[in-house]
């Protein structure tokens, strides 16, 4: 089993927790490459699994740094939230050995077979171990009055924003069809994996993270009649901005791509290259939820 290690090091713990574990995952893989940096390019190297330390940001990082060359990732919690890092430093010793057992099971065509629902002809003993989930991202391009092009693979989101606190005005198209007209502080499009980040604290709705689907958020809309809206994410999106707001911007995954002026035009369109995620045995997307979200299921009567 070959491993790359990723995760932030300026983020409390994750230096100390990778060199702790360290010893740990050299017993059971063969480690090619470690970046904490978050800043290497990893879509040339070889490898079977990414160990990503940290929350949901870190595997944000790990995507931007993989690339086209997408390796499942398990992901260690080392965050406040984490809806997509459910595994705790504690149990990463007891799952490295179970993972390797996986691995030379099911072959070098592991991944494949992990993603594959007929189970015919992978040994019994690797069925219930570990599974690889493929996740929707988004390809993001703006292009510039001049021509200039500026794109970027999308996880989470895409927002259109301002930093001037004045309202702006925003068309959005659908495979060229007219949508609306939004007057409003900003617009979010949405993956499902992101309908838990930014969509979810301007109310937008969760949607389950192995649909291909788009949310559309807009944030703090003038006309009260403006929902979220669910579409499918197999369609090309476009939004123009008739802002004149110098700070206004396009926003990915909460870094900003670029200023956006009205004559500028940003796609969204489904990406080519899907997000692997290792699944690890005993979790699930609703035990998630309720953990992260705290949903009890029943009022606190005695607080």
């Amino acid at each position: 089993m070959r491993v790359i290690i990723l995760g932030y090091k300026n983020r409390p713990g994750v230096e100390e927790t990778v060199d702790r574990l360290r010893p740990a995952i050299a017993s059971h893989a063969e480690i090619v490459r470690e970046d904490l940096t978050g800043e290497m390019p990893l879509d040339e190297i070889d490898a079977d699994v990414a160990l990503v330390f940290g929350g949901d940001g870190s595997i944000l990082r790990a995507v931007k740094q993989m690339g086209t060359r997408q390796l499942p990732v398990l992901a260690i919690n080392l965050g406040r939230l984490g809806f997509l890092a459910d595994t705790s430093q504690d149990e990463v010793e007891e799952l490295l050995p179970i993972l390797q057992e996986h691995i030379i099971l099911c072959g070098p065509q592991w991944i494949e077979r992990s993603l594959e629902t007929n189970t015919v002809g992978i040994p019994r003993a690797a069925r219930t171990h570990f599974t690889v989930s493929e996740h929707l991202l988004l390809d993001c391009t703006v292009t510039k009055t001049d021509g200039t092009k500026l794109s970027a693979l999308v996880m989470n989101e895409i927002a259109i924003q301002n930093a001037s606190f004045h309202i702006m005005e925003v068309k959005l198209y659908a495979d060229e069809e007219f949508v609306t007209m939004y007057r409003c502080d900003g617009l979010i499009l949405s993956t499902p994996i992101g309908s838990t980040a930014h969509n979810l604290s301007v109310g937008g709705p969760i949607v389950r993270n192995d649909l291909q689907a788009i949310v559309i958020s807009p944030i703090a809309p003038h006309t009260l009649t403006y929902r979220p809206v669910v579409d499918s994410a197999m369609r090309t999106y476009r939004v123009e901005v008739f802002s004149r707001h110098a700070q206004t911007s396009v926003v990915v995954d909460g870094t900003i791509l670029c200023p956006i002026a009205p004559e500028d035009v940003v796609r969204i369109k489904p990406s080519p290259i899907r997000f692997r995620m290792l699944n690890v045995p005993g979790y699930s997307y609703y035990t998630t939820l309720q953990k992260k979200l705290g949903w009890s299921g029943h009022p606190n009567y005695n607080s």
